[in-house]
């Protein structure tokens, strides 16, 4: 398996210090943040989803992109997949990310999966997505692309099985599935063996992170007297790769049985340390457990 980041974790490292720091910790790939940058937030303090500075605007000009690529030749650097941020239906947005991808040398982007929020029904929102994916498909035929959606809580792929249910018929050249066992800590865990052999050959990428669940401030119903309505109890928050509920030892095993041989993308929002020494720490975490499984 091959290491790369998904670069919204270094919020505070330019495009630059980020190729650097991948090649100084023997990182193979760069999973660059795509979206639109807001100038307004330029003069903010760094941060993951604001101004994060690690990020390809996708206002970029051809130049720009390839001047990036020049950045990713430069240090041995593969992109392996582009991390978009698109709404599901949004081809535009689509067909503009797998032009940079091309660009880039990505033979993937992010797209988009409807969200989930109680307000319209689940039938809806899968016919909705499978359109949209239908939509994808015939993109990635033009650009050699493929498109990947992301296991993630808040909408109607939160675990392995549901993102198969989304993907199930369309071409596995050109549809794909990021495995991201961190975001089911909040929502749609499964085995981990499961959900990949649950996938099959529609796995196209995985996430690592981690996260756990802690007690809110909500008080505690008293035992035996009429129930009222009241907050939740606990809530899901990010945690440093090696400490939370995803086990990663059975992770990576489950990984290898399976043959799985691709990327492993770090996606660390805990914020437990500064970003070079992540970067230093979370790869030999995981290159400890790949020794220890073969």
């Amino acid at each position: 398996m091959k290491f790369s980041v998904f670069t919204v974790m270094l919020p505070d490292c330019s495009l630059e210090t980020t190729a650097d720091l991948l090649r100084k910790y023997g990182y193979q790939g760069v999973e660059w943040r795509f979206t639109r940058v807001d100038p307004a937030k330029r003069g903010d303090k760094p941060s993951f989803w604001g101004n994060n500075l690690s990020t390809v605007d996708a206002s970029s000009s051809e130049e720009e992109l390839l001047s990036i690529k020049r950045l990713t030749d430069e240090t041995g650097l593969a992109v392996p997949n582009l991390a978009a941020y698109i709404q599901a239906g949004d081809l535009d947005a689509t067909e503009k990310a797998m032009k940079a991808a091309k660009l880039l040398g990505a033979p993937s982007i992010r797209v988009g999966v409807p969200g989930y929020d109680r307000s319209r029904s689940y039938a809806d929102l899968l016919k909705e997505g499978r359109a949209y994916l239908n939509g994808v498909q015939e993109l990635g035929k033009a650009y050699g692309v493929k498109g990947l959606i992301e296991v993630h809580f808040g909408n109607i792929a939160p675990s392995a099985s549901a993102a198969r249910r989304l993907v199930d018929g369309f071409d596995p050249d050109l549809i794909g599935v990021i495995y991201d066992p961190g975001n089911m800590v909040y929502e749609g865990f499964e085995q981990y063996k499961l959900g990949l052999e649950a996938l099959g050959e529609y796995l196209g990428h995985v996430h690592i992170k981690n996260a756990a669940w802690v007690r809110t401030d909500a008080p505690q119903p008293a035992a035996g007297e009429e129930s009222a309505p009241h907050g939740p109890l606990w809530k899901a928050s990010w945690s440093p790769v090696a400490e939370g509920v995803v086990h990663w030892p059975q992770v990576i095993a489950d990984l290898k049985a399976i043959g799985y041989d691709g990327w492993l993308s770090f996606e660390d929002f805990s914020g437990s340390a500064p970003s070079e020494a992540l970067l230093r720490d979370n790869i030999a975490y995981i290159r400890s457990l790949l020794q220890a499984a073969r």
